[in-house]
Parts: structure tokens; C-alpha cells; sequence
């Protein structure tokens, strides 16, 4: 990772002109934070609202221990959450965001954004160069956000979801994204 300068609370002091990219300050009232036991049922609820085919609450359990699963929290309450993490391939890490949703109600104010943006950091911490994610094809403001973040499609996975819809693998280079 590059030598840029953070403040611990996420405070802006690089971040590019749009207010995105590893520097940016998070939303307002808003603290970013590696996810515990006792968030999982507040992330379960939002994964149910999210989705129309929610992972079981078990499946967050596994991903505890994930420096990648952070949640998004608002005086007391989890507003959001990203699951990811990294595997080793062929001597390279790989990042995969696996799961991120934000609460109906706290959506459209960039905390999706700031969740997928701090858990790249967190990825790359963890020795991640590349990262991989995947999506429905039909869900354009998630294929909107995750392009401007800056993956791109590489290629359409047919039948992906247990539904038969078929995602987009999108990939991000994390050197270029940090520099």
C-alpha cells in the first residue's frame, strides 16, 4: 500500500476531488468498524431487506474474523455492512467482496459508497492487489456504484444466482486505485 496520510477517524486528507477513494471522510454521523457477534443480528435484518435471496444468518458467523467485514453504524444502530476477504492465488492476493447492502432508509447518502471504499482499504491491508465481485446483471445502481469506484466488467456469468439470473464478474485493480 502507498505511504498516504490517514487519521484514524477517517477524516479527509487525501481524498480525490470527488470526496471518493481511500482517504475519503465518512458520511455524517457515521463510524465504519470491523463487524462483532453482536452486530450480526442488525446485519442479518438488512441483508433481509436487501435481498430477495438473503444469505442465512449462520453464513455471517464465518466471516467474524474478517478484517473485511465491516459495518456502518449511526449512534447505536447498524446501517450497513461489507463482507469481503482475501485468498491467495498463485502467489497474489485476491480480494473478493463477497455481500454489502445499507439499510433502506439510509440509503442515497453515499454510505454504500464509503463501506465498499474502506473495505479496498482494508482488502489491500490484508495483501490484496486485485479484487473481484460480482453482481446481478439486472441491478444497475450497484453496477453504477461499483463502476465509478472504478471495477469493470470482466465478463457475464450465466445462470449465477440461484434465481438463474446471470451476474457480471467486475475486477479493480488495487495499485491503480490507491495511487
Amino acid at each position: 500500500m502507498n505511504e498516504r496520510s490517514r487519521d484514524p477517524d477517517g477524516t479527509d486528507r487525501n481524498a480525490r476531488a470527488d470526496g471518493s477513494g481511500p482517504d475519503a471522510a465518512a458520511p455524517e454521523n457515521t463510524v465504519v468498524r470491523r463487524a462483532t457477534r453482536s452486530d450480526l443480528l442488525d446485519v442479518y435484518r438488512i441483508e433481509k431487506s436487501s435481498f430477495s435471496q438473503p444469505w442465512p444468518y449462520s453464513a455471517f458467523e464465518t466471516f467474524l474474523d474478517e478484517p473485511g467485514f465491516l459495518v456502518a453504524v449511526r449512534g447505536a444502530a447498524v446501517v450497513g455492512y461489507v463482507v469481503s476477504d482475501v485468498m491467495p492465488n498463485h502467489g497474489r492476493g485476491i480480494g473478493h467482496v463477497k455481500d454489502i447492502a445499507v439499510r433502506p432508509d439510509a440509503r442515497g447518502a453515499g454510505l454504500g459508497r464509503y463501506l465498499l471504499e474502506r473495505a479496498l482499504v482494508a482488502l489491500a491491508i490484508d495483501g490484496a492487489t486485485l479484487v473481484k465481485l460480482e453482481v446481478r446483471i439486472g441491478n444497475e445502481p450497484a453496477i453504477s456504484l461499483y463502476r465509478d469506484v472504478g471495477f469493470e466488467p470482466a465478463r457475464r456469468v450465466p445462470g449465477y444466482y440461484a434465481d438463474g439470473e446471470d451476474a457480471f464478474l467486475m475486477v479493480l485493480d488495487l495499485d491503480a486505485w490507491q495511487a
